[in-house]
């Protein structure tokens, strides 16, 4: 646990032995085998197909791969001709291939980075079953507090603002439990200690002003009055939150969005479906439908102007939240990216301001796109929407990586938004704290 860029996933380098660490040490016993399943699969692989890729866990490529590949792909409970390419899949298929190839290593310690993301209900499901049934070590990165709680027996918190780890055991809820409640001994000790020192302080100021041993008493006060002040503890600070935000419209009139024809995937197959969507301003379409359907596609070959069946208004600017953050350009500093996307009267320090309130902060913004967190990276996306001022907004996936303090706040700036809306998530709870009149299932043809 800990908030995004608090280290995390830094962490796994660590014990993968990608980093070295500046201080301290990292034991592996045994020469205990590794294996990580990543938050996204690397762009240079995307062009593989999935054979190819699983090919890729192994320094020999074992005889028998075909049917590894199959009993890794049943464990992760998908289906998909092996011939296809990587890039072709899913986001909720991707997770999958993630999952499986770690698997396929049959590693001592697996290593998880927010395996939930992109699954759907029975994918999360099917992972949590795999989990509770899964016999070796399992670390896992996730914001999804109701997936740990799951199968968890510890947490390893990491305290951004003390730069320490704190270790509990139990699951989830009880730590988060524990937490609080320590949290609440430490602010009664320091009102305590508090009220010691104001006392003393003034009977040392009383004292001070006698003469003879009313001065030495005074003089032993203080150093009782100092210790005091050594015996306060730091209360934990909880996770920063990002500032409540809104998502400027674009003003715009007219059909800003129709939607005649879709293309829906059924047995690896593509079949085209007629439906009748138009949305106008203050319009919000919910697409949902189980992994592989072609929501994202969907999605991406609307903004691209590359479907044949949905167009948006020309001079619409579309706000495109990508799942894969393909949006960004990695190579860009944080401060270029933000700068790049600024509409009319904003300034530089608007845009510093707007970008602070998501945590986008000062010391960010010299950096690579590259050297971010995923959940920096999602944050970034969210200033950039900000400072847009889009009058489509197209969301896939919008709160993969994102801290679970966030969420609530970014729903609420969805919900108020005035301009058109299409949004794809698998989180229920998110998609509840937003007002749609409109839906697609694709799971329905």
């Amino acid at each position: 646990m800990g908030q995004n860029g608090a280290g995390k996933s830094t962490i796994f380098k660590l014990i993968k032995g990608e980093l070295k660490p500046t201080k301290g040490n990292v034991f592996i016993t045994n020469n205990a085998s590794i294996a990580t399943a990543s938050q996204m699969i690397a762009k240079q692989d995307l062009h593989l197909t999935v054979e190819e890729y699983f090919a890729k866990a192994f320094r020999e490529i074992p005889g028998n791969i075909k049917s590894q590949i199959s009993k890794v792909m049943n464990a992760v409970n998908l289906t998909t001709p092996i011939d296809r390419k990587v890039g072709d899949l899913s986001g909720g298929q991707q997770a999958r291939i993630l999952l499986a190839f770690a698997l396929i290593q049959n590693p001592d310690i697996l290593l998880l980075d927010e395996p939930t993301n992109n699954l759907d209900k029975a994918g999360i499901d099917h992972l949590i079953e795999f989990l509770v049934m899964y016999d070796k070590t399992v670390i896992v990165i996730s914001h999804d507090a109701d997936f740990l709680n799951c199968f968890t027996e510890g947490v390893i918190y990491l305290d951004v603002f003390t730069k320490k780890t704190e270790i509990y055991v139990g699951d989830y809820y009880s730590v988060v439990e524990e937490i609080n409640k320590r949290i609440e001994r430490e602010i009664k000790k320091n009102a305590q200690l508090e009220k010691e020192i104001r006392d003393n302080k003034e009977k040392v100021n009383f004292f001070a002003n006698k003469g003879g041993k009313m001065r030495k008493l005074a003089s032993k006060l203080k150093e009782e009055v100092a210790e005091l002040e050594e015996n306060k503890v730091d209360v934990r600070r909880e996770d920063k939150t990002i500032r409540e935000f809104e998502i400027p419209a674009q003003e715009i009139v007219g059909n800003i969005v129709t939607i005649k024809s879709v293309k829906v995937i059924k047995n690896h197959e593509p079949q085209i479906q007629e439906v009748d969507i138009v949305l106008r301003q203050k319009d919000r379409l919910l697409i949902s439908g189980p992994n592989g359907v072609g929501k994202s596609t969907l999605l991406r070959s609307l903004v691209n102007g590359t479907s044949e069946g949905a167009v948006i208004m020309p001079g619409t600017r579309v706000g495109y939240y990508s799942q894969d953050f393909s949006t960004l350009d990695y190579d860009q500093t944080v401060f270029d990216s933000l700068k790049s996307v600024l509409i009319g009267e904003v300034n530089i320090q608007d845009m510093r301001s707007v970008a602070a309130g998501l945590l986008v902060t000062g010391e960010l913004m010299g950096l690579k796109i590259s050297q971010l967190s995923e959940g920096q990276k999602a944050l970034l996306s969210f200033a950039r929407l900000v400072l847009m001022q889009p009058g489509l907004l197209v969301l896939d996936e919008p709160t993969n990586h994102i801290n679970f303090r966030h969420i609530p706040v970014i729903a609420e700036a969805i919900n108020n938004y005035n301009g058109a809306l299409i949004l794809i998530s698998h989180m229920p709870e998110f998609v509840k704290k937003i007002k749609f009149n409109h839906e697609l299932d694709l799971g329905r043809f």
